[in-house]
């Protein structure tokens, strides 16, 4: 008799974030990807810009860097390597909380702004590196009640640069506020909301890009669209280290950033949670401390190759689940996308000939959800328990003063000043104050179930009793 053969065991499938799709199929997917969050990339290197008053080539130069760090961001995430990267499907981009603490800097040092900001974001993403092994344990110091409020803040910090920009942008021009700038900036707000309220699917999602090309084609007629800015850009350009200077350091400026940092590590840090649950495959500390080192790295690669902090891109994640496409190779091939838009001079410069008021339309949405993401951080941040809702009344306020007059904080020291003329900076040092005042330091109290919403739905949980009022 011969003997027996074992039978062979069937081969285990990936596991769907592993998965490899058809090169189709993972090619329009990405496309996706790339559309849903090419305008958050683009609109913070254009606010800052034109705050810095960059001419047109150099304006191509900072968003061909944020199109290029991204890619890699992304590529670090989704691919990884040694203990960097979440190994998910997760996009990263340039974070929008940077853009206000950085026009302060502008307003503070004029010219020399940029090699400062470009220096701080260097020793931001080292910070952000070598601390995400121990973040886990310190994000119960930036719960929803602190973060809500911070990303509150960022979008009504940005809503008066949609006005500027609806106006024209500078002040000083004869057509300042002029009806034909408001009514650019009208247009390209019509169309937006016109597109996102008829359109479906991918179109839907790409509603600010496509209300942004209205916008500028109307403009042309009116002389507002220079094209001549596009004739001496090369074919492609590879990334130059400190284009904009040599960086620099100073201590203001630092604590600025280090704050965007820290939120922005606590906003990629809820995401990573929110999209390990989506792909059914959790996100556990080494998860989590791998793709923050993924943001710190990029942050620092940023520092040197003109770029701004990188944090995660929530509207990709909500894509995941809407396409219940899980595969992080998919995402791998957009971050390959971004980077070749990045060594590509030719997109920026198109982007660049946007003018201002069409920009201020689109930014009124833009900027709107900012805060109204914020707000709803806050719906997680059970209001009604011990002193939440004065931790969020005061820090607004407080967040709310240098925004509404720019002058509150005009006398106090300069290194101060320029931390607390940022409403972001003000008001999230306030909150984590508050939050450990009122949550933190004293005696423990038990957290009853709050229903706490996720990129899944809302779900109730349940705190043991914990020395905070207001769980991360």
């Amino acid at each position: 008799m011969g003997r027996r053969e074992a039978p062979v065991k069937p081969a285990t499938p990936p596991h769907p974030v592993d998965e490899l799709l058809p090169p189709g199929r993972m090619a329009t997917v990405a496309l996706q990807h790339v559309a849903s969050m090419y305008a958050g990339v683009a609109a913070p290197p254009l606010i800052i810009g034109a705050a810095a008053g960059l001419t047109p080539a150099r304006l191509t130069t900072l968003l061909a860097a944020s199109l290029f760090i991204a890619g890699i961001a992304t590529l670090l995430q989704t691919l990884g390597f040694w203990r960097i990267g979440s190994r998910l499907p997760f996009v990263n981009g340039v974070s929008f909380a940077t853009v206000s603490p950085i026009l302060a800097v502008i307003e503070a040092k004029k010219d020399a702004a940029l090699p400062l900001i470009f220096g701080s974001t260097l020793v931001a993403g080292l910070f952000c590196f070598l601390l995400a092994p121990v973040f886990c344990r310190l994000v119960r110091f930036f719960p929803p009640v602190v973060s809500g409020t911070v990303i509150t803040l960022i979008g009504v910090s940005l809503l008066p640069v949609a006005g500027n920009w609806a106006q024209g942008g500078n002040a000083a021009a004869r057509d300042y506020g002029s009806l034909g700038n408001l009514g650019l900036a009208a247009v390209t707000l019509v169309s937006v909301l016109l597109f996102h309220r008829f359109l479906r699917g991918f179109f839907q999602r790409i509603a600010i890009l496509l209300g942004l090309l209205v916008g500028t084609l109307v403009a042309i007629p009116f002389g507002k669209v220079d094209a001549h800015a596009l004739a001496g850009l090369p074919l492609v350009e590879l990334p130059h280290p400190f284009a904009f200077g040599a960086p620099r350091f100073e201590a203001a400026a630092i604590v600025s950033m280090l704050v965007v940092m820290v939120v922005s590590m606590t906003e990629s840090t809820a995401d990573m949670i929110a999209l390990g649950e989506i792909v059914e495959k959790p996100a556990d500390d080494r998860t989590i401390s791998g793709g923050l080192r993924a943001d710190g790295i990029a942050t620092a690669l940023g520092g040197v190759f003109n770029g701004f902090i990188c944090s995660a891109f929530a509207q990709n994640i909500g894509l995941v689940a809407l396409t219940r496409i899980r595969s992080r190779f998919v995402v791998a091939l957009a971050g390959i996308l971004l980077v070749v838009m990045g060594l590509l001079p030719v997109v920026g410069g198109l982007v660049s000939l946007v003018p201002q008021p069409v920009l201020g339309g689109a930014g009124v949405v833009l900027f709107g959800s900012v805060a109204v993401a914020g707000l709803r951080t806050l719906g997680a941040a059970n209001l009604n328990v011990g002193s939440n809702a004065i931790i969020v009344a005061v820090s607004l306020a407080f967040g709310i003063f240098p925004i509404a007059y720019p002058g509150f904080y005009h006398a106090f020291p300069e290194q101060i000043g320029t931390v607390l003329h940022s409403g972001i900076s003000a008001g999230c040092l306030l909150a984590v104050t508050l939050n450990l005042l009122f949550n933190h330091l004293g005696r423990p109290r038990t957290v009853p179930p709050a229903t706490v919403p996720s990129a899944t739905g809302p779900q109730t949980r349940t705190e043991p009793a914990a020395p905070v009022a207001d769980p991360a």
